[in-house]
């Protein structure tokens, strides 16, 4: 399966929003984020704190359309709210996935885990392979 990187817009006001979320994460958010940052997770770059549309998501990957979320005691009374977001999001060709606070805390492997396994499922896919193609010619020898 390939995926097309799609630029989504994102409401400027959030911006200074997003970024004192940065600064006042959770400890499962900071605990996640140390995983996937400076592109650990299989080589992908994720963003935290991410405006999208008229949204912010914990974590994002552009390259991958995935967002990550951490649903927490911000997030106990407010389903009907995250539902729509997420469903608004996916219109726009965002991919969801969701953790339990407790469970990035106590069970970190299996949510690496997860993500590692939809990255491996929906990753595009490579370039073909060159060998066999015609250079200056001449087929290049394998």
């Amino acid at each position: 399966m390939s995926l097309k990187t799609k630029i989504i817009p994102y409401n400027p006001d959030l911006k200074s929003l997003a970024k004192d979320l940065r600064r006042n994460m959770t400890l499962s958010e900071v605990l996640l984020w140390n995983e996937l940052r400076k592109k650990q997770m299989l080589g992908y770059d994720f963003d935290r704190q991410k405006p999208i549309n008229n949204f912010i998501v914990d974590f994002y990957c552009k390259e991958l359309s995935l967002a990550i979320e951490i649903d927490g005691d911000t997030h106990i009374y407010r389903y009907d709210y995250d539902d729509e977001r997420q469903k608004t999001l996916e219109k726009l060709g965002v991919h969801f996935l969701r953790f339990e606070d407790i469970e990035v805390k106590r069970n970190m492997n299996n949510v690496l885990r997860v993500i590692e396994d939809w990255i491996q499922k929906k990753k595009p896919t490579p370039n073909p392979s060159r060998e066999g193609s015609v250079k200056d010619g001449n087929l290049k020898k394998v």
